[in-house]
């Protein structure tokens, strides 16, 4: 089976009520255990590599990667660009054989965002085959590889702007900020972790039936925060986005939902159990092994429990 766009992907997803997961991916382990996961209870797949990901595997490398995963699970997979920040980055993307890009122009004014949104939908639309771009309009707190943005610079998707947005660029899918932030200090000590699911409600009212993404929603599990802290870490504050709420969007216009922050957790937190508990191991495949299975074992739980999207292949 040949790497799908999300178009279908989406449509199926917003008329059942769930969402698809688009997994960050950096090496073969990650990707293993993604894919065993989603395998295992056929899933649907969105494979995303981020800009920063791409310079340290080298894109070779990852895309000769997620080929192996389709022969290996004949699942739909969409090989996807995370925050592209230019249009030469999707462009290069979209040739070498990315069957979706995203295109991040959030931090540029309202007009500046249109042109480049515009200009690599144009290109994605024109390519053969076609490729599908997603845009963000609105800002997300929080840090992830290259995006770094302040509580000051972030703001609320406004709802009067959304359909203005898509209809000029004609975007196929909108990532919108809610609630929802990067990295896995997502909210501070003491605070109500809170999506706005009114701003939601209003997109959906203003683009009936159009795909809506949510980046920054990892729920930081606790299982593997504490792990971290206990094999030597210290990340006390880290809280996540409840996973009901996550469900509850997912069961709304939300058809793409972003992890990454939790894989790097239950990765992390595995490998730094195993060599607390095992200190004279060297061999890679020793500690790499039960991290691949940590990160299997939370992709699975996210497919059932927050994606909704098991047996949707």
């Amino acid at each position: 089976m040949p790497l799908v766009t999300t178009t279908e992907m989406f449509k199926n997803a917003y008329e059942g009520g769930y969402a698809i997961g688009a997994f960050n991916v950096n090496n073969m382990e990650i990707i293993q255990g993604i894919v065993n996961a989603a395998k295992q209870l056929r899933a649907p797949l969105i494979l995303q590599v981020s800009a920063g990901a791409r310079r340290y595997a080298n894109p070779t490398y990852l895309i000769k990667l997620v080929e192996a995963a389709l022969i290996d699970s004949e699942l739909p997979i969409a090989l996807h660009l995370d925050h592209g920040d230019s249009f030469e980055l999707c462009k290069d993307c979209i040739d070498s054989g990315f069957t979706s890009v995203m295109i991040d122009g959030s931090h540029l004014p309202f007009e500046e965002n249109v042109e480049l949104t515009r200009r690599v939908v144009e290109y994605a639309h024109n390519h053969d085959p076609a490729v599908v771009v997603e845009a963000e309009l609105g800002r997300l707190e929080g840090i992830e590889d290259d995006i770094k943005v302040s509580a000051e610079e972030a703001s609320y998707t406004d709802p009067d702007e959304v359909e203005e947005f898509v209809t000029r660029t004609g975007c196929d899918s909108l990532a919108i900020a809610i609630g929802t932030s990067h990295g896995a200090y997502k909210f501070k000590p003491g605070q109500k972790p809170e999506l706005r699911f009114d701003i939601l409600e209003a997109i959906e009212k203003r683009l009936p039936g159009f795909p809506i993404v949510l980046h920054g929603a990892s729920s930081v599990i606790p299982e593997f925060v504490e792990m971290i802290n206990t094999y030597g870490g210290q990340m006390p504050d880290a809280i996540g986005i409840p996973e009901n709420m996550l469900r509850k969007a997912a069961s709304m216009a939300v058809c793409k939902i972003n992890i990454d922050s939790d894989l790097r957790l239950a990765m992390t937190g595995s490998i730094r159990k195993y060599m607390a508990e095992n200190p004279s191991h060297f061999d890679p495949r020793q500690y790499l092994g039960p991290a691949r299975k940590a990160i299997e074992e939370l992709v699975a739980h996210k497919i059932i429990h927050v994606l909704g999207c098991n047996e949707k292949a």
